[in-house]
């Protein structure tokens, strides 16, 4: 069994709060818009860091990152991209490779809105974990957490912080 932690959209922003969290799982995955890689390098400190750069992230996030990132993860095939959207609505970038094999679980971020829904065509589920940065339109702070036990997704848990303009 392992539990993840999954956020986003961090723009440059970690602390202490969102670290604590990051203390308790087993994996963090984060699905783009990183900012400033010192975010991914405290995560990476505490736990194996899985992710994707986003398009505000620069170069170097972009060299250790890649766009796509598609593991399994126990027994669960895992696709995370930061730009892909919803189902019924998936980005023309990923719409031809996702009809044609579809992973488990369908993760990006970009939107800043937290969303977890299936695509029962595809028997898949999405999973933006909103935005945990300070930075964008969003009046809430969220990220997702839950656990993987062979092939079964559950657990799952919105994790909510005020936004704080710092």
């Amino acid at each position: 069994m392992k539990k993840i932690l999954l956020l986003s959209d961090t723009h440059s922003h970690i602390d202490d709060d969102i670290l604590k969290y990051v203390k308790q799982a087993d994996e963090v995955w984060h699905a783009g818009d990183i900012g400033d890689l010192k975010v991914t390098d405290a995560i990476a400190k505490l736990k194996p860091l899985r992710g994707v750069y986003g398009n505000i992230d620069d170069d170097k996030a972009r060299m250790e990152f890649p766009e796509n990132n598609r593991f399994m993860c126990e027994g669960v095939d895992v696709w995370i991209t930061h730009i892909g959207g919803y189902p019924n609505k998936y980005n023309v970038r990923v719409r031809e490779e996702i009809y044609k094999n579809p992973p488990r679980i369908f993760i990006c971020g970009h939107s800043h809105i937290l969303k977890v829904m299936p695509d029962k065509k595809l028997n898949l589920i999405h999973m933006n974990p909103g935005a945990v940065g300070i930075h964008g339109f969003h009046n809430v702070r969220t990220m997702l957490r839950f656990t993987i036990d062979g092939s079964k997704i559950e657990n799952l848990e919105v994790i909510e912080f005020p936004k704080r303009h710092l």
